[in-house]
């Protein structure tokens, strides 16, 4: 069963990251990326990095196109 956040990340073998959203992978991390994001993930809120790396974050727009007409 996936985290409560909805993002969870594993290390492999080979020193890549695996994140997964909802179970399902959405990204894979590799070489410095992954170095970096691991350095980032120990003290900090790593399920809003988790979103950063995988490009599902908000992105502002979700009250403009409500008013939007083809959505109203």
């Amino acid at each position: 069963m996936p985290p409560p956040e909805g993002f969870a990340y594993r290390v492999r073998k080979d020193g890549s990251v695996a994140i997964t959203h909802l179970g399902a992978e959405a990204a894979l991390l590799r070489g410095a990326a992954a170095a970096n994001f691991l350095a980032k993930a120990e003290g900090s809120n790593a399920q809003a990095l988790m979103a950063r790396a995988t490009g599902n974050y908000r992105r502002g727009n979700g009250r403009v196109a409500g008013r939007h007409p083809r959505n109203g």
